[in-house]
């Protein structure tokens, strides 16, 4: 294991009215040798997350615990955490998820890394505390992610999976995050992980994945991981161009982006298009559409998608089936 496994990684939980779940995120997060700080952001939450968080807390004095009086979102909570955590390396935890046992070890065992992700597991919330018995080993299998092949992972595609790799939960090098000036995009409410990691990467970021899993998403009949606003489509498609515009790239990134952005942007036309339509009838839906007919194939593609969709469940990427029954973001290999 290299030096930077020794209680160097600051995780990070940004949460907001996550009482009922927190508290497990938070013990994972510290059972972890390798955990120097946990750093828990109670983004504006009316319910107890703060005391649930401080409950969690082992003693060691790794746990901070911070209250926002307003909610900031996930990227201006996570933005502050990274400013009063020290640790070299950051990991971002969700509050209503957690790590598995042993989850940092394997993704330390190199330093050849600007970024390190392995995969994640689907873990419905009744089965948690058994998970980690139903656990498929795989063989780490590293590989790199350059820009072009990170952005195509995140675009949907008739006929094609979807691993929608902007899901993964990378441990990032504070070194490389200061020396480019990099932080989460506090406008953005929805992709902010996504935003971050390509502008990593357009400055030449070494993403590596590995494929053995330590980190569990909870699925729940009521997860709000789904749910967005059409404006937040909006910001995140003005996001790409953002890029595009500052950012040096070669013609296949570029090109990447433009269809990252295109893709969101049908999304936006489509959410806008029914969003008029519930406001303000079918008649303005459909004037909206005779007045931008360029948005009339991303509206009526997405209808018929929405109709036809049955591989989504609670806003999670599709995933793959493990030899033990759960579902991975990234189809592994076992280890034979």
């Amino acid at each position: 294991m290299t030096e930077t496994a020794a209680n160097n990684v600051c995780v990070i939980i940004a949460a907001k009215n996550a009482a009922d779940t927190i508290e497990l995120a938070i013990a994972s997060a510290l059972r972890e040798t390798e955990v120097a700080e946990v750093v828990v952001i109670d983004d504006g939450s009316s319910d107890r997350t703060a005391q649930a968080a401080r409950d969690a807390d082992d003693g060691t004095g790794r746990l901070v615990v911070v209250e926002f009086e307003k909610n900031r979102g996930p990227a201006g909570a996570r933005n502050h955490a990274i400013e009063i955590s020290r640790s070299p390396l950051i990991a971002i935890l969700d509050a209503d998820d957690f790590f598995f046992p042993g989850r940092f070890k394997p993704m330390l065992q190199a330093d050849d890394w600007d970024f390190v992700a392995d995969n994640i597991a689907f873990v419905e919330a009744e089965t948690v505390p058994s998970a980690h018995t139903k656990l498929d080993h795989f063989h780490p299998q590293p590989l790199f992610l350059d820009l072009v092949a990170f952005v195509e992972g995140n675009i949907t595609r008739k006929g094609v999976r979807r691993g929608e790799i902007g899901f993964l939960k990378p441990i990032m090098r504070r070194s490389f995050l200061d020396a480019h000036g990099l932080r989460y995009n506090e406008s953005l409410r929805l992709g902010e992980d996504y935003d971050l990691y390509v502008r990593a990467l357009a400055r030449g970021a070494r993403y590596k994945i590995i494929h053995s899993c330590g980190y569990g998403a909870v699925v729940r009949g009521n997860s709000l991981s789904g749910s967005h606003r059409t404006e937040d489509l909006r910001r995140l498609y003005e996001a790409d161009r953002a890029i595009l515009s500052s950012s040096p790239l070669s013609p296949e990134a570029a090109e990447a982006i433009r269809r990252h952005e295109r893709h969101i942007r049908g999304r936006y036309e489509l959410r806008h298009f029914l969003d008029l339509k519930s406001k303000s009838g079918p008649g303005a839906a459909l004037a909206y559409s005779l007045a931008n007919l360029g948005a009339v194939p991303a509206i009526a593609g997405g209808i018929f998608q929405d109709k036809t969709e049955r591989f989504r469940k609670n806003g999670m990427p599709v995933a793959t089936a493990g030899p033990k029954g759960l579902r991975y973001l990234l189809q592994a290999p076992a280890e034979g």
